[in-house]
């Protein structure tokens, strides 16, 4: 059957176009990944991309040049005043970088960003100076301080509305531990941030227009908000589609490298917690951001699932007030409840996981019923990976002697937050057992370890971290794989190591 000829079909992930379904993309072979999309035609006006690019270079075209003269023209790192920022992007704003955010609505990415900008403002570190020679001709991008402009793009909510969110956040706001390469004015505040002339907001979804703002304000950093909002004047599509996003991203990203300004854009996503678009979005940019936590619960954290020019392994903890994001100086007792103690009764132990370069304490909590009429067991994971979950109650029914079979199995992480180390395989799997048997962890124990499909336990790194931050929380003792036993004592700064190689020592350590 003949498909209509204004519909075609584009893949999610590489953005190959068919005129046809089929199972598999034929550019990328991944399955099941082509989407239904009307035929974008071309305007016959010049393309607004175009159009921006040539009015955006700053030079003769691009020559070969050795390698050490690039790197000579290479920027400092903008620091940003909010600390757990400045870790997840691996020490600061690379200037002419692209970020792109994302995180389900209502989450803070938003707020996030107007306090990124508002932080900066107060702020005494600028590289404007080093950007280019170009920019000292042109004043329009300097604020009355002489530093570059701060610039905030909104396409989803009218400027009135962004600026009055802004102006409703209180001082405390901007009150950050800073980095040691950030000076913030005495007295800084994030009223007065807002109200600075360096922080300039604009409503705008046109990419032309966008382009042509650019290029006069010349700022800094730029704030997108958000990506599936723009519109491409020379494609024929409506604002979110394909096409549009992947265009207006490619123009915003070259022009960002061009005047050396940091493009932050904010992306929606999906059902699944996947960005919004074409996955050619993501290797557009150079970093992505995810902003998650439960809508319901204050506590945030920001991932980095990809980052050219840092790690993608530290995470920034954030709590939702009123007063806006305030940094969680202490992420691990904000994780634990430990006002009810360190022991929480059965079906409840503590891991220690490995965060980039920090070491946080999670409670990990299962529960187990009988499956009601005999019939096929269910198996849930809240903050977890359900298919991990699935392997270690395999591991703990065939290797542990703990029977799973005809038990529903329901486990979380408490506090919203998302364990994605496999550190935590050893305290889950404690846990669930735990559950299954009616009996409680060890009084005061914490856990770490990597299990295996053997029911071995696997070696972690960074013991002796993992072991101070249980003694700062006031922990007893923690289990901990065989392997390296000749490297740490029986007893350490007061708490007690104890040993396992297999599933069945550790629940034998473990539990009471």
């Amino acid at each position: 059957m003949a498909k209509h000829p204004s519909i075609t079909f584009f893949c999610k992930e590489c953005g190959h176009e068919t005129a046809r379904w089929e199972g598999k993309c034929p550019g990328c072979h991944e399955w099941d990944t082509l989407v239904e999309a009307p035929v974008e035609k071309k305007n016959s006006a010049p393309r607004g991309r175009r159009e921006g690019a040539a009015r955006l270079t700053l030079g003769s075209a691009s020559v070969p040049k050795p390698l050490h003269e690039h790197a000579r023209e290479r920027l400092p790192r903008i620091p940003v005043p909010i600390s757990e920022f400045h870790r997840v992007m691996g020490g600061g704003i690379v200037p002419g970088g692209s970020v792109l955010v994302g995180g389900e609505p209502g989450i803070g990415k938003s707020t996030l960003l107007l306090q990124l900008l508002a932080s900066l403002a107060v702020c005494d570190s600028d590289v404007s100076g080093l950007a280019h020679e170009h920019d000292s001709e042109n004043d329009q991008n300097k604020a009355a301080n002489g530093k570059r402009t701060l610039l905030y793009i909104t396409g989803e909510e009218a400027p009135s509305q962004v600026a009055a969110r802004g102006l409703r956040l209180t001082a405390q706001a901007i009150q950050f531990r800073q980095p040691r390469s950030t000076k913030v004015d005495e007295g800084a505040s994030l009223a007065a941030a807002l109200r600075t002339e360096r922080l300039k907001l604009a409503g705008e979804t046109e990419l032309s227009s966008i382009l042509s703002m650019l290029e006069t304000e010349r700022p800094l950093v730029a704030v997108i908000d958000s990506i599936q909002t723009l519109r491409d004047a020379s494609i024929n599509s409506a604002p979110g589609s394909i096409s549009q996003v992947r265009e207006c991203a490619m123009a915003l990203v070259d022009a960002g490298r061009q005047l050396n300004t940091a493009i932050f854009l904010i992306g929606h996503v999906t059902k699944d917690g996947s960005i919004a678009g074409p996955r050619v979005l993501e290797h557009i940019v150079d970093t992505v951001l995810n902003f998650e936590g439960e809508t319901r619960l204050d506590l945030r954290v920001l991932r980095a699932s990809k980052n050219r020019f840092g790690s993608t392994d530290e995470s920034g903890f954030f709590e939702m007030t009123q007063a806006g994001l305030l940094e969680v100086p202490d992420p691990s007792a904000a994780l634990l409840d430990m006002e009810s103690g360190p022991d929480k009764g059965s079906g409840s132990a503590v891991g220690s996981l490995c965060e980039g370069s920090r070491i946080l304490l999670v409670e990990l909590q299962g529960l187990t019923v009988p499956a009601p009429g005999g019939g096929s067991p269910r198996r849930r994971a809240s903050g977890l990976d359900a298919n991990r979950m699935a392997q270690i109650l395999a591991v703990l029914e065939t290797k542990g002697g703990v029977p799973f079979a005809m038990l529903d199995v329901f486990a979380s992480a408490a506090g919203g937050f998302r364990v994605i180390e496999p550190d935590a395989d050893l305290p889950l799997a404690l846990a669930l057992a735990s559950a299954a048997l009616s009996r409680p962890v060890r009084e005061g124990l914490v856990a770490a370890g990597e299990v295996g499909l053997g029911g071995e336990i696997r070696p972690i790194p960074r013991l002796e971290a993992r072991i101070a931050e249980a003694r700062r929380l006031g922990f007893k003792s923690i289990l901990l794989p065989t392997r390296g036993r000749n490297q740490l004592p029986a007893e350490k700064d007061g708490v007690r190591i104890l040993r396992a190689r297999t599933i069945r020592e550790a629940l034998a350590l473990g539990l009471s």
